[in-house]
């Protein structure tokens, strides 16, 4: 029983020691991916309110640090007798700093972020669709990334609750009839957990 106890100290000792990590993030946006124009009666949003994905850090000397995120979220919207849903990916990659304190240590960080847009799928409840989908801009966006929060090292784990803006530099698409849009200022809280 003690060997059992030291090993699994031991190996828990190594794995923090390691300068890779492997986690998950996830978390909520501030703001809508997707906004409908003010007094169009014809076009409803649905903003689903979760972000979620693997993540990957590499943790280097000073403090410093590199991460990587794949985060997922999905959205839908109704354009007077069309609707479409879609799924959208981002890959930030961002430089981080952590003040040189103990167990709680804040952290800085700025990178660079893709997204791209996935399995657009729609229908039409009639057979002359207002504003087709189809027509959309559906392109990889890249934009900056800027961030903060702080990194929690409870055992073996790394707990890092964050608020992240990201400003895209052109927009997804606007819709052909204007009714509908992509923002292009990104504000969401999300929580990483590594190991």
């Amino acid at each position: 029983m003690t060997r059992v106890f030291a090993l699994l100290c031991f190996s828990a000792a190594c794995a923090v020691a390691q300068p890779f990590s492997l986690g998950l993030k996830a978390g909520v946006p501030f703001t809508d991916f997707v906004s409908a124009v003010q007094n169009s009666g014809s076009v409803s949003t649905d903003n689903n309110r979760y972000i979620i994905g693997p993540m990957a850090e590499l943790r280097l000397p000073f403090g410093l640090g590199v991460e990587l995120d794949a985060l997922f979220r999905h959205y839908s919207f109704n354009i007077l007798t069309e609707s479409a849903s879609t799924s959208d990916w981002e890959f930030p990659l961002v430089l981080k700093y952590r003040f040189p304190t103990h167990v709680v240590r804040p952290y800085v960080e700025a990178g660079w972020a893709w997204d791209t847009i996935q399995g657009l799928g729609e229908t039409f409840s009639s057979f002359t669709p207002a504003a087709p989908v189809s027509s959309l801009h559906k392109s990889t966006v890249d934009g900056v990334v800027l961030g903060a929060g702080v990194d929690i090292h409870a055992l073996v784990l790394h707990i890092s609750p964050e608020l992240r803006y990201t400003r895209w530099n052109s927009q997804h698409f606007i819709s052909p009839n204007g009714f509908l849009d992509s923002n292009q200022n990104q504000a969401e809280f999300l929580v990483g957990i590594t190991f």
